[in-house]
């Protein structure tokens, strides 16, 4: 039986989105099914109800951390990166975090503009939602390269590890 997960990936948006492809490229390559904002845009309650949707038909819930804390919902005052997260958690969906090391951030920096890649409005905010993440079990990489292979190790650890639903082809003819 070959079964695929269907994977939420969460994270800020125009910061990361390298790594976000690098990401859905590896869940692809891995066999699974990428599902994340891509999908939608994220603004207002009814868009939050329709995250939820998406996270509880998800088997795993991917956090990719980078530096900001991303747009705010008016309601809680919090991230929808971290209302996301929260919510994962609140539903016992499997998580893993990657979260990108301070080379990582440095050299996207260099790259980019500094209020492009760290959080500038909200950085308590952010510290805070960062202490919460890394209170778990994350890994810290490097590039996207380490991103891909986080997937794909965490992915099959999973997959022995949790009894996930999963999406399994039919191929009976007489449905």
């Amino acid at each position: 039986m070959n079964k695929k997960l269907q994977v939420f990936v969460s994270s800020t948006y125009t910061d990361l989105i390298e790594e976000r492809q690098a990401a859905v490229e590896a869940i692809l390559d891995a066999g699974h099914i990428p599902a994340g904002m891509e999908l939608f845009k994220a603004g207002n309650e009814s868009q939050l109800q329709t995250i939820y949707k998406w996270i509880d038909e998800s088997d795993v819930y991917m956090l990719i951390l980078g530096g900001r804390y991303g747009s705010v919902e008016s309601k809680s005052g919090k991230s929808y990166t971290q209302l996301e997260y929260e919510y994962a958690i609140s539903k016992n969906i499997p998580i893993f975090s990657v979260v990108l090391s301070e080379p990582f951030l440095t050299k996207k920096i260099n790259l980019l503009k500094l209020s492009d890649v760290m959080e500038q409005k909200a950085p308590d905010k952010y510290q805070t939602f960062k202490s919460l993440v890394m209170s778990k079990i994350v890994r810290m990489v490097d590039d996207c390269k380490d991103i891909q292979i986080t997937i794909h190790s965490t992915l099959n650890e999973f997959i022995n590890t949790y009894n996930l639903v999963g999406w399994i082809r039919n191929d009976n003819d007489s449905i």
